[in-house]
């Protein structure tokens, strides 16, 4: 597995998935925290452009930071930026799933020169304060699926950050609402994932700055937000960081939740093929 020098000496794991023809795309995944391997190769993408996939500090390869601070993704962006000159790259074309657009778009506030593109897919609610979550409604249109009624229930009783294994066990029994349907499909996607509560508490433990919206527009790049109809984060949260910059563009994928390239794979492609291929 490669590895690349942090600016503080560790070395820090990523995957490539794809050829060497043409300058990747960086890809941060979400969780927050997963390891990147639930991203597979995003319903075929590499084969439109190479994938570079992270592990972030104390994910999958990569070690733990000696402060925690240094795993918060404040910080980690200046391990985006490393891996950025690690692949020989004047500029970088950058995607984030879910918490990891939290990542990217700090990335983006403390290097905005140095963005070719960013691709931002379904980002939670809270990452800027504007994106406030909205989707309820999405929620409540599959009360009377078991499934889903059990899930309700777990999210009510709330998190157990008491060990690792505590938190796999909450995220699971609550995934069925992060999907818009729960077929063996959805299943099958969200049975591996596993969380780390200590990066976890890391990648938290740096709060941004206030300015971070403001920061964020300096990149003048273009972005594009893929979100879906169904995603229980609700419109308001893409809505809102596409904003964000000047050439933002939000596509909704209807029939659709927080993991689109899993979900509607032929309709992700549609949406960002020609994004991602320049």
């Amino acid at each position: 597995m490669p590895t690349y020098p942090a600016a503080d000496g560790a070395d820090l794991h990523y995957d490539r998935l794809g050829g060497a023809d043409r300058p990747p795309l960086v890809v941060i995944a979400g969780g927050a925290c997963l390891p990147p391997a639930y991203l597979g190769d995003l319903a075929g993408l590499a084969a439109v452009r190479p994938l570079v996939l992270p592990h972030l500090r104390g994910v999958g390869e990569s070690p733990r930071p000696a402060e925690p601070e240094v795993g918060s993704y404040w910080r980690q962006a200046e391990d985006v930026e490393a891996l950025r000159e690690h692949l020989g790259l004047e500029r970088l074309a950058l995607a984030g799933h879910s918490a990891g657009t939290r990542l990217a778009l700090a990335w983006a506030a403390r290097f905005p020169e140095r963005v070719e593109r960013l691709l931002l897919v379904t980002p939670p609610a809270g990452v800027v304060p504007a994106a406030v979550g909205d989707g309820s409604d999405a929620i409540e249109a599959r009360r009377g699926d078991p499934a889903v009624d059990a899930a309700l229930v777990a999210r009510e009783r709330g998190p157990d950050l008491s060990s690792s294994e505590a938190y796999t066990a909450y995220v699971q029994a609550v995934m069925p609402l992060s999907y818009a349907a729960w077929t063996e499909r959805e299943r099958a996607h969200a049975a591996p994932q596993r969380y780390d509560v200590d990066a976890i508490r890391a990648y938290f433990s740096v709060p941004p700055p206030e300015d971070l919206a403001q920061r964020c527009g300096g990149a003048a790049a273009p972005v594009l937000v893929v979100a879906g109809a169904q995603d229980p984060v609700g419109p308001t949260p893409p809505r809102v960081v596409a904003g964000l910059f000047a050439d933002g563009e939000v596509v909704m994928i209807e029939r659709c939740g927080h993991f689109p390239w899993v979900e509607q794979p032929e309709a992700f492609r549609r949406a960002v093929d020609g994004f991602v291929g320049g």
